[in-house]
């Protein structure tokens, strides 16, 4: 009995199917987990999940970038605005609006400094552009796309005229955008309240 447990190819047999095993049970988890992360990435930024695994043309990668996106988003210190700054920026925002009519281009303009000033409201920081779209890209998956639409139409727009539908194009993708920010998620409209509750709102403050 000694020596068939003491023989070193019983001993060499045995640790081979142990780590054959370990080896099994730790790949099982891994891809589970992996998959557990595809999963929850794909569930949480939606389109913009497609777009960068497109963009960095291997899923792996582009679920790291968009992990590294959570976890520096996650350190920032994101708040909701209150009713009263809500429909604040809500006024701003069909000023501007209504600007469309007589000067779209300035429009257009406004609506993207009112973007920024809302996510400098809720605590983004408002850097290069690239860097604002993949922070909102984290909260705000379904309406990332958006902003960079809108985006590209304001900056060709500073080079040739890209005519009235564009610019129309641009404020509704911006609109998109604002609202989502406005009410945290939920591509509700930008007006949520009545004119006379806004005015208690008001009143109140």
């Amino acid at each position: 009995m000694n020596a068939i447990t003491t023989n070193p190819i019983t001993i060499a047999i045995i640790l081979f199917f142990a780590i054959a095993v370990i080896v099994a049970v730790a790949a099982s988890i891994w891809l589970y987990i992996s998959k557990r992360r595809t999963k929850e990435l794909r569930s949480k930024f939606g389109p913009e999940y497609r777009r960068v695994a497109r963009a960095e043309g291997d899923a792996a990668k582009a679920e790291q970038v968009l992990q590294e996106r959570a976890q520096r988003v996650k350190k920032l210190d994101i708040k909701p605005l209150t009713e009263r700054q809500r429909n604040d920026f809500a006024d701003e925002w069909e000023h501007a609006q209504a600007q469309f009519v007589d000067d779209p281009t300035a429009a257009v303009t406004r609506a993207d400094v009112l973007v920024q000033e809302v996510m400098t409201m809720r605590g983004y920081p408002v850097a290069e552009f690239d860097q604002r779209v993949a922070d909102v890209s984290v909260d705000h998956p379904a309406v990332a796309q958006n902003y960079r639409l809108a985006h590209n139409i304001a900056q060709r727009h500073e080079q040739e005229d890209v005519g009235m539908e564009k610019l129309r194009e641009a404020m509704l993708h911006y609109r998109a955008l604002f609202a989502d920010l406005l009410h945290d998620g939920g591509l509700r409209p930008v007006r949520q309240v009545r004119a006379e509750e806004r005015e208690h709102i008001r009143r109140v403050a």
